[in-house]
Order: C-alpha cells, then structure tokens, then sequence
C-alpha cells in the first residue's frame, strides 16, 4: 500500500514545517507557536509571500543575492550546465571546465597575491576550512606550536564546530561547547560606543592585539580573523585605516592574517572587496554570499602562493587531507561565473556605486529621529541603531522586545530588514537596487519607527 503524498494531503504548509522542518538560527519551540511566512517568489527587489504580499527586501536574502532575484541569464547557465554535466567530483585528479574558470577568474579579482582557491558550499565551511589550511601550514613548516587562533568580539565566522568558536556572538555558543581554549577574542573596533577618535581606536585595536600576542607568545599564536566590516555583530564599520594597520601588525608579528569577506565581497561595500579599499592583501580569504548572490550554494577559501607551496612541497606525493564532495561543484560554479560577469559586464557594481550616496543620505536622514542614537555604512551595507538616550547611547530595555516589534512593524510596512538582538536595524540591499526603491526603503522604515515612537511603553522609555 502506498504510503500518503503530505504535499497532497490537507495539511498546510505551516504544518508540514511545524512538524518536519528544523530552521537554522531559530528558536525552535518559539517558531512553531509563532508558524512559517512562506515566501513564494521574487523579482529584482521584490519578493512575494504565501498570502500574495509583495515586499521590498532590503536585506538581500541574507546579505546574498546582490544581483536581485529573477536574473534569468543565471537561471540559464545552471540549465545549460545541468544538462551538460550536473556533477563532476574534483577528487582523483578530476575537474570541470566551469570550476577551472571560476578559480582563475577569482585570482584575477581578489586582491593582489591570492592565487589559489579552494570551494566550499559557503562561509561556514569555508572559515573551518581556512582553519584547517593554516593548522597545516604551520606543522608543514616545522612551527607546529602555532595554535592559537584571535578573533573579534562581535565577530561572525560562521556556525561550523571549528568556525563557531571564532564567532564571538553568545547564540553560537551557547550548549555547543566553544569557544575552545585556542579561540580568543579582541574588542571589537566599535566607534559608536568606543568614545575615542579614529586614530586613538585605531591605536587601541594594534595595542591589544600586540598585548595578545605576546599573553600567548608569539611563536604559539598562528592567525588573526577579521571581517572588514562587522556584519552579523549589528554591522560594525572600523574607521579607515583600521584593517590597514591590523594586516600590517599580523606581518610584523609573523601571524597570518585572513579576511572574511564573506559578506563584504563582491561589490557589497563598493570596490569588489572591502580590503581593497585599504590596499590590503590578506594571506587568506573567505567568500561565499555574494559569489553565487545566493542562487546556488558555494564559497572559497583563497590562499597565497606561499601558504599554498608550503603545504603542497611538506609531502609532495601526499594526499592533503581535506575535501567535499561538492567542492567545485560545476552547476555552482558556472553560476558563479555568470553573477561574477553581471558584476563587472552587467553592470551591477557600477549601480551599486551610482545609489551608494542616495544610501548613505537614507542612513543621514534616519540619524534625526528620536529613537535612533547611530547610523553608519558603506557601499551598500549599513545599520541603523535605536537608543533609548541619545545623549547617554542607553539601549532599550530588552524587556521590550524591540527587535521582534522592530521586524513585524517592517513587515507590516512591506520592508524586510534584520532587526538585530541589540534593536539595530541592519541594511543590505541588493546591488541592482534602483534610486527609488532606495528612497521607498528608508520611508517605510522611518513610518515603521514612527509607528513605534507611538506605543506608550516606547515613549515611556524615551522620557
């Protein structure tokens, strides 16, 4: 007997996900009393939900799909490349024309040196990679002491068993057991509530990094984590010269220094990658995002020669030990090449740069009203953080469960955001994102905080 179709049966959606889905990030039993908003289709900027909605995502996924939904051009090489060769593993000296270019393409892009890379399915596998990699680096190079790994507070480094611990955010580590002893944590280059100027912070961030270093000592201390911008830590922007004098201390010191670019890549901050904008070249980097704008899944680790060589010359006739199934994976990667030919022939990045300043003046407007004590961004990523004191930068009482209200208040306004735990508001809108929507992104916003600067319990907390 055949057993029952559940899509067939009469139950919905909402059911089905209630009794079989596990979403990532959620609070599990919270999610099943408060039920799934399904999202039907999108369309540029636009998505639809299961009730026929329309809303204007302002946060491109999760900070992914730059190019904006309905690109039919990708939808067509990930067709042609189905058809023609769905899989090709990159094991036993295999490979496919579409990860071949897509490596060689990525070298041309990345910052100057990085020339090899590595796929993974995203950043978390890609930061647990990029882990493994300098772990192996080091014991190939005869410093097998090099084991301690640093990282910032408010960091994100994805939510992999070694990445999760570099993460410096408490959901990621709450019952999981990290961060391990090797994993520690800087303060995180946060000039809103810093207080200090940008050459002092600055000076503070080198300061404690030495320090660091030299608590563990030198020889034991393998590599320094860094987003360039702080993206799931409520969007922390470091003032420029931050990143340039942290890669210049990590080369002083003898540690590696690797930048997660995962979300800043790509465009999302203007220049294809956010070191570019202090000529910085890091000894590894993560991406994923952006790579494929979330059509598909895949990240990389990119290396330099010299991390490379040295792995590769410790036992040239020995297999390194680390790989995926789907690494490489030729429909992904010929995704990849697409969005990546959007980017630079398409004219995607040069749209991103031509609304960047009608974002930033968004962002500049927002900045008067009452509730919020900071904006900040660049390029296309920013935050808007709500305050119950402008004068003192006192948060809201979490009591108030800001950010649930901040979200369904978004919603109700056909305007999606994150609305972080800390009552900020973060930005990541598509890089096709036009000067209108861009206007009707921060209108609908300023009537969402208008709308709660008018329940009492806000006010009450404002006075």
């Amino acid at each position: 007997m055949p057993l029952p179709n559940p899509i067939r049966s009469n139950r919905t959606l909402q059911e089905l996900d209630r009794d079989h889905l596990i979403h990532p990030v959620s609070a599990y039993r919270a999610h099943e009393a408060r039920g799934v908003t399904v999202l039907e289709s999108g369309r540029g900027m636009w998505l639809t939900d299961g009730d026929g909605r329309e809303l204007l995502d302002a946060f491109a996924g999760l900070w992914c799909v730059n190019v904006g939904y309905g690109q039919e051009s990708i939808v067509q090489a990930a067709a042609e490349q189905m058809r023609r060769l769905p899989y090709a593993t990159g094991y036993f000296d295999f490979g496919s024309e579409p990860a071949i270019r897509l490596a060689q393409r990525l070298a041309e892009l990345a910052p100057p040196g990085l020339e090899r890379v590595y796929f993974t399915l995203g950043g978390s596998d890609a930061v647990d990679s990029a882990i493994r990699f300098i772990v192996h680096y080091f014991n190939a190079l005869g410093k097998p002491a090099k084991k301690q790994f640093i990282a910032l507070e408010r960091g994100y480094h994805g939510s992999s068993s070694l990445g999760s611990g570099l993460t410096a955010l408490p959901a990621f580590h709450r019952n999981f057991d990290v961060p391990r002893a090797w994993q520690h944590h800087l303060p995180s280059p946060y000039p809103y509530r810093s207080g200090l100027s940008d050459e002092a912070l600055i000076a503070r961030s080198v300061g404690e990094l030495r320090a660091k270093v030299a608590e563990l000592g030198a020889d034991n201390v393998a590599a320094f984590f860094c987003e360039p911008i702080q993206g799931s830590g409520s969007v922390i922007v470091p003032p420029k010269g931050w990143l340039r004098a942290i890669r210049d201390t990590c080369a002083e010191l003898g540690i590696l220094f690797v930048a997660d670019e995962v979300i800043t890549g790509f465009g999302r901050t203007g220049p294809m990658f956010a070191c570019e904008d202090e000529d910085v070249s890091p000894d590894l980097m993560t991406v994923a995002k952006g790579l494929t704008a979330g059509y598909a899944p895949m990240g990389a680790v990119l290396m330099s020669e010299e991390v490379y060589s040295t792995i590769a010359d410790a036992a040239p006739d020995m297999p390194v030990g680390h790989g995926f199934t789907y690494s490489g994976h030729p429909v992904s990667a010929a995704v990849g090449l697409e969005v990546l030919r959007l980017y630079t022939e398409g004219g995607i990045l040069a749209n991103a740069r031509a609304v960047a300043p009608r974002f930033a003046a968004g962002l500049a407007r927002l900045a008067e009203h009452p509730m919020v004590g900071d904006t900040r961004g660049r390029g296309l990523l920013g935050a808007i953080e709500l305050v119950a004191d402008k004068a003192t930068k006192r948060p809201f009482d979490p009591a108030l469960k800001l950010p649930d209200r901040l979200f369904a208040g978004g919603y109700g306004n056909g305007v999606i955001y994150r609305a972080f735990g800390d009552a900020t508001i973060g930005l990541a809108p598509a890089l096709c994102c036009s000067e209108a929507e861009m206007d009707m992104i921060f209108e609908r916003i300023g009537r969402t905080l208008d709308a709660l600067l008018e329940e009492p319990d806000i006010r009450a907390a404002l006075a």
